[in-house]
């Protein structure tokens, strides 16, 4: 958010009571969300209009930009698949605060009560413009719930957990035959992802398979397959307690009860 210095300091700036001082006072490039929120009348999108007519491209171009960027972010809120509910509007400003009414009419011959009525006519328009942005943004935040959710889906997804931990170790190395794989280990999740990269598919018929190599010398326990189609996915490993290494090898479809050697790939889980 811009700010304007005052007594030596920084404070946010704020929208004055009407479109007109906004402009005047060079604010015009902030009005762009509301503006392409049509949270503006259509007086006050004609000054707008009228004033970018002569503004400088510079601050055009800067206006017209964030006019886009609020457009384009609630369009991708959408999908083709998850239409918003036909009253998503009427609900949302129905949990908002009602906008300011106008006062009541001063009694005839009294001075004092016009003009207190001509000071609350005034103030008005602030409030009301003050309601229509929290309208269109409450309107926002509403219609990118769709966008809102795939992105809470998203952090709730284990590999994204696992990646974001903060005791999170990565090591890569180099898969015979070509390309490289990354694991990515979290002690506190007890758990890893398997990233391949630039790893060829598995031969006809066969497919690449993951083990958990123990510390103690028992047997490697498998931990899924990877065909050429999930090749290029992460995989979530699970349970390392007591895991030295993950070992990849190349084995028939449908997997082995035990490892085929020669290992095509050993990572090391322990520094």
């Amino acid at each position: 958010m811009d700010k304007d210095m005052n007594d030596g300091g920084m404070r946010p700036r704020g929208f004055a009571a009407d479109i007109a001082t906004d402009l005047a006072a060079g604010r015009a490039v902030e009005l762009a969300e509301i503006y392409a929120l049509d949270a503006v009348s259509d007086e006050e999108r004609a000054a707008i209009d009228a004033y970018f007519a002569t503004a400088q491209d510079a601050e055009r171009r800067a206006f017209n930009e964030r006019v886009r960027q609020a457009r384009e972010t609630l369009a991708l809120a959408f999908t083709a698949e998850e239409e918003p509910p036909a009253d998503l509007l009427e609900r949302t400003l129905a949990q908002l605060p009602a906008p300011p009414a106008p006062a009541a009419a001063p009694a005839s011959g009294d001075e004092l009560a016009a003009a207190r009525q001509q000071r609350s006519e005034r103030r008005r328009p602030s409030a009301v413009r003050t309601w229509l942005i929290a309208a269109a943004a409450a309107v926002a935040l509403a219609v990118g719930g769709v966008g809102i959710g795939s992105y809470v889906a998203a952090q709730n997804d284990p590999a994204t957990q696992i990646l974001q931990a903060q005791d999170v170790r990565e090591a890569t190395v180099d898969v015979a035959g070509g390309g490289t794989a990354t694991v990515a280990v979290s002690a506190s999740r007890d758990a890893m992802v398997v990233r391949m990269k630039d790893v060829p598919p598995p031969p006809a018929d066969k497919v690449y398979q993951m083990w958990l190599i123990p510390q103690d010398g028992s047997a490697p326990v498998s931990q899924g397959l990877m065909d050429a189609r999930t090749l290029s996915q992460p995989a979530v490993v699970k349970g390392l307690s007591g895991a030295a290494a993950l070992g990849v090898t190349v084995e028939p479809a449908g997997g082995s009860a035990t490892p085929t050697l020669p290992i095509v790939a050993l990572a090391p889980l322990r520094s």
